[in-house]
């Protein structure tokens, strides 16, 4: 078990109660994420990569209550918390493993992600954009709602710093703020302009940054029909 996987599992089940403390902008965070899902299929196919407890699948829901959602995360007690969520839904599927090292066979119209892809290595994150794109249908979209890194030392320090001061009057258990700090250390944040140039590399296009603030961010990228390039 890796440690990422370790450090999941042990909070999945205060996970969301959480999320809302650690992400001071979650509602606009969440909210522009779900507003700029949209595709032409009435019920989209949509995969929801390092899914956790299905939190970005439960909004998208609510916009698309008929489609079919593929949720996949590393850790099993995260995707438990999401199938209790999600009850006996059976436009619901869950895959418990490793996105980065996954085989999927199936194309989506959405391929999204929240707070997830910044546990990966540069490289790693290069070669998801590249699999996101291969998974698209023609004219669907990718989002990840994610963590980034500052453009400087100085804006790194600034956002962290920022981020601390408002968690730490957030009302949170002092236990489950040192918790989040140790989890902090296995952040791999990169630079929002190199993940914007990763997705167009990858073959996106209309690659934008739809959000920001401090180290949370938008990015967005579609996949052209290729009679319309």
């Amino acid at each position: 078990m890796s440690e990422i996987q370790r450090k999941f599992d042990a909070i999945s089940k205060k996970y969301d109660e959480q999320r809302k403390k650690f992400i001071p902008c979650f509602d606009d965070f969440y909210g522009i994420a779900v507003s700029v899902a949209s595709v032409d299929a009435e019920n989209p196919g949509i995969l929801d990569i390092g899914a956790g407890t299905g939190l970005l699948s439960a909004f998208l829901m609510e916009r698309y209550p008929e489609a079919s959602f593929t949720l996949i995360d590393i850790s099993e007690k995260m995707l438990d918390m999401a199938k209790a969520r999600f009850g006996n839904n059976s436009n619901v599927k869950y895959i418990a493993a490793d996105y980065s090292k996954y085989d999927f066979t199936e194309k989506y119209d959405l391929v999204v992600s929240a707070v997830s892809i910044h546990h990966l290595e540069d490289e790693e994150k290069k070669e998801l954009y590249k699999k996101s794109y291969s998974m698209l249908k023609e004219n669907g979209v990718f989002i990840n709602a994610d963590q980034v890194h500052g453009e400087t030392p100085f804006i790194e320090n600034l956002n962290k710093t920022t981020w601390r001061q408002r968690i730490e009057s957030s009302g949170l258990p002092e236990e489950e703020i040192l918790a989040a700090y140790e989890r902090v250390k296995l952040d791999k944040d990169s630079r929002l302009d190199q993940q914007l140039d990763w997705l167009r590399e990858a073959g996106f296009c209309d690659v934008s940054c739809i959000y920001k603030y401090y180290q949370f961010a938008v990015m967005f990228g579609r996949k052209l029909d290729r009679n319309n390039r």
